[in-house]
């Protein structure tokens, strides 16, 4: 082993979650104080961007700017990706702010990180993170384990490593119902009747971490009549959730294969998705298996 490049990129890395943090702390002000109103711009999806969504994706920009090993970044709120640094080796793929809005009516939103080396790519990917503004600053960052993270007196202090339970008992089922397929309902309504919770929020971070901090369940996003790839983003929302879940030791699919086997085309490409604990998994899969 080559201690010196094992060294080096241990530095590296720690580079890139200590900018992450920083942009943690400047988008907790930024929530705070910000306009929340809408900007006259359009995102890579078409959607009027609130002029929190520009702020936060200027923070990260900024912050990533000086960090020397990332090659390259692209952000959900852009429609091409950014060069950073040609030395670099690491490429980030970023959601700035997830559920922004939500922002209006005071709920917890989240800013997701998929940290990729040499390109984008599910296996390409090394890390993800992802921070929750809530009642509380938390973060969670996967490596070689799932660690959560709380903001106290401006600073982020290791809590608790997280681990996944073989089966949950909350079911957080996105998509509009009235597009869903007879037997993704099916599949839904199942759970229920397990006695599983339903908690659902509208925002994908508070939601797959309420699912992570309470020890599994299942969190769907499905194919659907008028998003039949999905609606969720695979390089700023998808893959990073699918590592920090199988870290974990949990698990992600589309309903056929693991979700960090997909490929990608483009940076904006989509997949239906779901990320739970084995045991809500393996039913997804045993249901969609039924009905290619």
């Amino acid at each position: 082993m080559d201690t010196k490049k094992c060294k080096r990129g241990v530095k590296q890395m720690t580079d890139i979650f200590e900018a992450i943090q920083r942009t943690a702390k400047r988008i907790k002000i930024a929530i705070d104080t910000k306009d929340i109103g809408y900007s006259q711009i359009e995102n890579s999806s078409g959607e009027t961007q609130l002029q929190l969504d520009i702020k936060c994706d200027m923070i990260i920009e900024e912050e990533f700017s000086n960090v020397a090993s990332i090659h390259t970044i692209a952000s959900e709120e852009k429609e091409h990706e950014m060069p950073m640094h040609k030395a670099g080796k690491y490429y980030i793929a970023y959601d700035p702010l997830d559920g922004s809005s939500l922002i209006d009516v005071n709920l917890s939103v989240g800013s997701i990180f998929g940290i990729y080396e040499n390109s984008f790519g599910s296996k390409n990917m090394v890390a993800a993170c992802y921070v929750v503004f809530g009642p509380r600053v938390e973060m969670v960052f996967a490596h070689h384990k799932t660690k959560l993270h709380l903001l106290q007196d401006g600073e982020f202090e290791f809590v608790k490593e997280i681990r996944l339970k073989e089966k949950g008992n909350i079911n957080a089922p996105g998509g509009t119902q009235q597009n869903w397929e007879p037997y993704h309902k099916e599949l839904v309504d199942s759970f229920f009747s397990e006695g599983y919770r339903l908690r659902y929020s509208g925002g994908m971070v508070p939601d797959l971490h309420q699912l992570l901090l309470k020890g599994g369940g299942l969190f769907s996003y499905p194919g659907t009549a008028d998003k039949p790839e999905g609606k969720l983003r695979k390089l700023f929302e998808v893959f990073p959730f699918a590592f920090i879940y199988k870290i974990a030791g949990g698990e992600a699919t589309d309903g056929h294969v693991d979700l960090m086997t997909l490929p990608h085309k483009s940076i904006h490409d989509t997949s239906a998705c779901f990320f739970g604990s084995k045991y809500e998994i393996a039913r997804v899969k045993e249901v969609y298996a039924k009905n290619r």
